[in-house]
């Protein structure tokens, strides 16, 4: 992993001041090359706080919201197992195995998982396990799962999702067609809390047959 760099540094600063509390996430978005994860066309884009375009419709999210969500899922926990949906770039599956995390990602589009495992590869960022399949029936066989983050909006939250959560997990996605929410679902027993965050702009996550 490269040391912090000094827009990395920048970065991380910025999230802080948009209300970003936890130390161990903002010390891992300082310290991941971002502009290892996108077009080297966007290579002076790379630390902004914007989203940007990876390709087959997708994006890399805006750094506030990996940053946010991923805040979200550990909430002053230490899940010993994530499952991630929607590995796109791996800038989000980098950040969670930074931070020490088991993570278990999903991603429909072969194309970006195999750049996404490359990527992390060359990072020599460990402790992820990939799957190509579809993200709405979740990755049942390595489940149940402490956290669940997804990377793209629902129309509604998947319920191979809910059932793959452990007792007390928590899990982050983004709800909706033109107005996303972002929820934060948490198990406790066969009850499921729910909470709304704040509005989000993501990609749609599509069911079925992969690409």
């Amino acid at each position: 992993m490269n040391m912090m760099s000094k827009s990395g540094l920048r970065l991380a600063n910025l999230l802080h001041e948009q209300g970003i509390k936890d130390q161990q996430v903002l010390k891992a978005i300082a310290s991941i090359p971002r502009e290892r994860f996108v077009e080297a066309t966007l290579g002076h884009k790379a630390y902004e706080n914007t989203a940007l375009p990876i390709g087959q419709g997708q994006t890399i999210s805006q750094p506030y919201i990996v940053a946010r969500m991923t805040e979200l899922l550990l909430a002053d926990k230490q899940p010993s197992s994530i499952l991630e949906i929607g590995t796109g770039s791996g800038y989000q599956t980098a950040v969670l195995a930074t931070l020490g995390l088991k993570v278990y990602s999903v991603e429909r589009i072969a194309s970006l998982q195999w750049q996404a495992r490359r990527r992390l590869a060359q990072l020599d960022i460990h402790g992820v396990s990939m799957r190509h399949g579809d993200g709405w029936q979740g990755w049942s066989t390595k489940g149940p799962f402490d956290a669940i983050i997804v990377t793209a909006a629902a129309t509604d939250v998947p319920a191979a999702l809910l059932e793959q959560l452990n007792d007390g997990g928590r899990l982050v996605i983004p709800v909706g067609d033109d107005q996303q929410q972002l929820y934060v679902f948490e198990r406790d027993g066969d009850n499921i809390k729910q909470q709304q965050i704040e509005a989000v702009r993501f990609v749609p996550l599509v069911p079925g047959d992969l690409a």
